[in-house]
């Protein structure tokens, strides 16, 4: 995946946030979920587009 296309995806997700957060009226609490699943998911998907997902699900705890 080009670069541009990443940084695009950024812009694009981070924009939708702050509409949603600036705009939308919502309890605290929940915008506060909302913006942790949105960096997880973004954070998920990056590690994904740049191979290094494969790697940090072949770590295991314990036995």
């Amino acid at each position: 995946m080009p670069l541009i296309t990443v940084v695009l995806t950024l812009c694009v997700v981070g924009v939708l946030l702050w509409l949603v957060n600036r705009y939308i009226p919502m309890q605290s609490q929940i915008k506060g979920i909302l913006n942790a699943v949105v960096v997880i998911v973004v954070v998920l998907w990056l590690l994904k587009v740049f191979g290094l997902y494969s790697y940090l699900t072949q770590f295991h705890v314990g036995h």
